[in-house]
Order: C-alpha cells, then structure tokens, then sequence
C-alpha cells in the first residue's frame, strides 16, 4: 500500500507523505519527468503492484523485483514490440523434455547472456495464448534442486496478527494510491482510501482518467495518469525509488514465491515446481521489459540501470506486501514472512445506494432466486452461441437466469424467455444478494462479491489470474472445477450449474460467507499499513515561552505536496 524506504519513511515530519502501490501499480503523472508532480517530496507511495521485491525505495540496490503486468508508471507509452518476445504458442506445443536441475540454475545466473537466457525459458516454457506460462518438472525431484532457495515456514509467533496491532502514533500523511488496471482494481482502493480519511490522511487516487468522477464522488482527491495500463505495470517500484519515499505493495494475486501454489499465472501440475513458477514468471517479464526499465531508471530518474529484477531468487525483501483475499479463501501459506499480510478482501458499499429498475425487482418476486450469468467487460468470441448455451441450459435445469450483457455482446434472443432477464449494469454486492449461484470470468472483485453473498460460483477463466481464482473455489468445496472459456460447452454448463445447486455446496457457501462477513478487509489493509510504517513517538508539546524551530524545506508544504499551487 505504502512505499517504505528500508522500513525508514518520512514520518518524522508533522506532516509526511506516502505513496501506495494498488493492485496494479505506481506512475508519475503524464507531465512528470520525476513523479515528484504527483507525490511531491519527502513522502510515501501506496500501490497496486504485485510481485515480491527484493530491492527497497531510496536504496541503490543491484537488484529490485518485478512486480505484475498491472503497474502504474510516468508518461512512458512505448511499446513492448520492441523488446525480445517469448514464442506464444497458438497450440500447445509438445516437449519430451522437462525442467532440469541444470537448466533452473541458468534462470538464476545473472552471467548468462539475455539471448542466451531467452532460447532457454523459449526451450522450457509455452506462453499461452491466454498469457498464461506452461511447463514441467520431473515429479521425483524436490525444489531444492532447482536451486530455488529453500523456504521457511513461520509459526504464528512469528506474525503479529492483523487484530492485535496497537497503532503506533502517525503524523497526518499525504497518501497517494497509484493504480493501473479497471474499475474492478480500482474500487478497493476507493474504500481503502476512504478509510485512510477517516484516520486524518489525505489521499489522492492517482489513476485513469476515465475513473475521474468515482473516485471524486467518492471523496477522494484524484490525479490522473497517461498510458496503456498492460505498459505502464512495471514502474512502482522505481519511482518509489527516485522520490526516496515509503513503499508498500498491494495486490490481488499472488507474486510473493511459496511452495505451497504456483504462480497464478502459470501452469505447472508438480508440486516441485510451484515455487520455481514464480521464478520463471519473473523472469520472463523482466527479460521483457528490462530495456524500458532501465532507460526510464537513467534517462527520467537519474538512478543506476539494474541487472536483474529478480523476487524469488534473492534475499528477503524488506518492502511489504499485503494480499487483498479472504484467509478463509486463501490461508497464508506458511513460507511467507511477517512482512507479509492477507488482510481480506475490501468492499465498497455501493449497494446502500442503488435504485433497481421496477422491471427487475417484478422479475425478481415473479419466482425463485435466478442464477446470474455474466463476464463483465471481457470479448466473446461468439456471443450468440454462447447465448444460446446459457439458455439452453438453464432450460434443461429448470432455473431462472439473470444474463449480463456487458461488453461481450451476450444476450442476444431471437425471442425472450421468460425465464431469462438481460441486465445492463448493477453493482454486484447488491445483486448477488438476489442470486441463487453466480457464474462469471473469475475477476478477484467479482469471486470475491459472490462469495460473500454465499453464492455457489463457477468460473469461465479467461486469462491472467482468473483460472488461479478458479482452483481455489473448488478446492474450497464452493464450485465446480473452473469452465476454460474455450471449453464452454452446454454439458460442462449443465453440470457446473447442478453442482452449484447441491445443498451441500450452498452449505459450504453459507459457511464462508459467515467467515467473511467477521472480516474487514478494508480495516485490515489499513492496519497492515500502518503496522509497517516506521515506529516514531511523538514529539512533546513545546513549553509555550519556546519559540519553534524552523521547519526544513524537507518537510511538508502545501505547494510542493501533490502539486498543489
């Protein structure tokens, strides 16, 4: 959420600033050369990135990690064309060979030529086409011979639960939340913000412009950012450590390295290789964009270009990370460190005021609860054929369907059923509360809406973290195995949907819903923040014959501050 420098920030001053790193990532402003425009001096950083960093703001450092495709950056708008490509794969390519031991060595050795690097993960690993990487480990093997350095497990002494941090005394901070991605990554971020309000920080969203009127409606300060967000995810970090300001990480998916379960986006069966998954994620995206990283490091923030953005493979980073999920979901696994928290996930209560149209409450009370079908904003390919499946399926299980049409064109009848309704837009938080059970793409918000409405959830995954978000619903005993997209078919439908109605599954959802509704994802964000931010007492009050001494041009001023005039 905030960007630390070595865990020293700022919060000496009466006044500090912190800049915070959401879901997807950190920029400057479309004018900044520096990113000072957007977070002025002596402050902290609070974003929506994701991967481990072992590398620290304010810090020279040889190495500092990645973090994901989802990161804010300055005005940088290149494109990735023109950095070395992974071979993406239209079909799956078949290999007799797996990972060895030798060849994981190599992902690590920082003396092997880029060239030479890139034959080698091209070899071993297929990019998707759903951007997805795919490979294999022998299955006799442990992860230690992959060179991955050997993980250990915490006790809970050895981790300060979220509830019982005392809040240290913290001086009125300028906050600034840097986020790239949709309205999805930026929603949480909304109600973290407002719950920064309430503490005495000012917080400004620095994101889309296209966000501009939510996040002002909100309350909210905002800023807006240039560029495409799939280019723009790889910058938090670096500006962080330009501006010598706090950093702390924010995300929805995993990027910290664990032995417990791969990187979400990639694809290995064998447990041997789930912590080496994060490895070569990394690596594929940093071999990727490393050009860019450097020249925006020496020619925009005057820093020392770096050799390797590397999380898995170095020592422990000292920036934190929080994880935006239910520990009910996704229990912390045990090989991740006090400087990491899952705090829940965070809503924002939009359904307090929400007006439904009469022709859908009459709808909702002209029978039983619906299922509700939808994929947001995500392309399909073939709208009115999956239309049709939908429907037909829902005829052959005898359920009431709410169908989203969203971007994809869904919804397209030749004639209405009565059974089917076709919506618009609706906040799903209050929606869900109508539904019997949910299918949809597997978005972190979306799942996560669902789930604490108790509903039964089967997920289509697209791309991305969407099939990671797919195992763990199963793997809770809430839904079915997740519905590839390109293996949607009216049969696999069928049968996801009378999973869902099983009362044993509803159950299972009822019981995590109560779980989750004991959390506060947005509280607990907040205390992570806090609890990582450096401990300062506060300065006695002077005795009122003392004349105070004059603040230093470090500190806080109003014109410096978020470029305020």
């Amino acid at each position: 959420m905030a960007e630390h420098e070595n865990n020293r920030g700022s919060s000496s001053a009466s006044s500090a600033e912190v800049s915070v790193k959401c879901g997807r990532g950190v920029a400057t402003g479309e004018s900044s050369t520096s990113g000072r425009e957007l977070a002025g001096d002596g402050g902290a950083v609070l974003s929506n990135g994701g991967s481990n960093s072992s590398g620290t703001a304010g810090r020279n450092v040889a190495r500092v990690n990645t973090l994901p495709l989802e990161v804010l950056s300055s005005d940088i708008a290149e494109p990735l064309s023109s950095s070395p490509k992974m071979e993406r794969s239209k079909t799956e390519r078949h290999r007799g060979n797996t990972i060895l031991a030798e060849e994981a060595a190599q992902i690590f050795d920082d003396r092997i030529p880029v060239q030479q690097k890139l034959k080698l993960l091209n070899r071993i690993a297929t990019v998707k086409d759903d951007g997805t990487v795919e490979f294999e480990v022998p299955g006799d093997v442990e992860p230690q011979a992959f060179g991955v350095r050997s993980c250990t497990v915490y006790n809970e002494a050895d981790d300060e639960p979220l509830d019982s941090t005392e809040l240290q005394y913290i001086p009125p901070l300028q906050i600034v939340i840097l986020i790239v991605g949709t309205r999805g990554d930026v929603q949480p971020f909304v109600a973290i913000g407002k719950k920064l309000q309430d503490y005495g920080h000012r917080v400004r969203l620095a994101t889309h412009s296209n966000f501009k009127e939510f996040v002002l409606t909100a309350g909210l300060e905002f800023y807006p950012i240039g560029g495409d967000p799939k280019i723009l995810a790889e910058w938090h970090t670096h500006v962080a450590e330009a501006l010598k300001v706090p950093l702390h990480v924010f995300f929805t998916m995993p990027w910290t390295p664990t032995s417990e379960f791969p990187h979400p986006l990639s694809r290995v069966k064998q447990s041997a290789g789930y912590r080496l998954s994060y490895q070569i994620v990394d690596s594929l995206i940093w071999l990727g964009i490393r050009d860019m990283v450097n020249d925006l490091r020496k020619k925009k923030l005057k820093l020392r270009p770096v050799t390797y953005l590397s999380g898995s493979q170095g020592s422990e980073s000292d920036v934190p990370y929080g994880y935006i999920w239910s520990p009910h979901l996704v229990p912390k696994p045990k090989d991740w460190g006090p400087k990491v928290d899952v705090v829940g996930f965070c809503f924002l209560d939009l359904a307090s005021n929400y007006e439904p149209p009469r022709v859908l409450m009459d709808w909702l009370k002209a029978g039983p609860k619906p299922i509700y079908i939808g994929f947001g904003s995500l392309p399909v390919q073939e709208p009115e054929k999956m239309t049709q499946i939908i429907v037909e399926a829902l005829e052959t299980t005898g359920q009431r369907g709410i169908i989203n049409k969203g971007w994809g064109g869904l919804g397209n009848l030749k004639e209405l059923k009565d059974f089917v309704y076709l919506l618009d837009n609706c906040p799903h938080d209050w929606l869900f509360l109508q539904c019997a059970a949910v299918v949809h793409h597997g978005g972190a918000g979306t799942t996560a809406a669902g789930l604490k409405a108790a509903c039964p959830t089967t997920i289509v995954p697209f791309f991305g973290d969407q099939p990671f978000w797919g195992d763990r619903v199963h793997a809770r005993g809430v839904g079915p195995a997740p519905i590839p997209i390109d293996e949607f078919s009216l049969t696999k439908l069928v049968d996801a949907i009378k999973f869902m109605l099983d009362p044993k599954v509803k159950e299972r959802a009822v019981g995590l819903s109560q779980s989750m509704q004991n959390e506060d994802g947005v509280s607990g964000a907040v205390k992570a923040f806090f609890k990582h931010l450096p401990h300062k007492k506060p300065r006695p009050e002077p005795e009122p014959d003392q004349v105070p001494a004059p603040v230093s041009s470090h500190f806080f001023s109003i014109s410096k501050c978020f470029g305020c005039a």
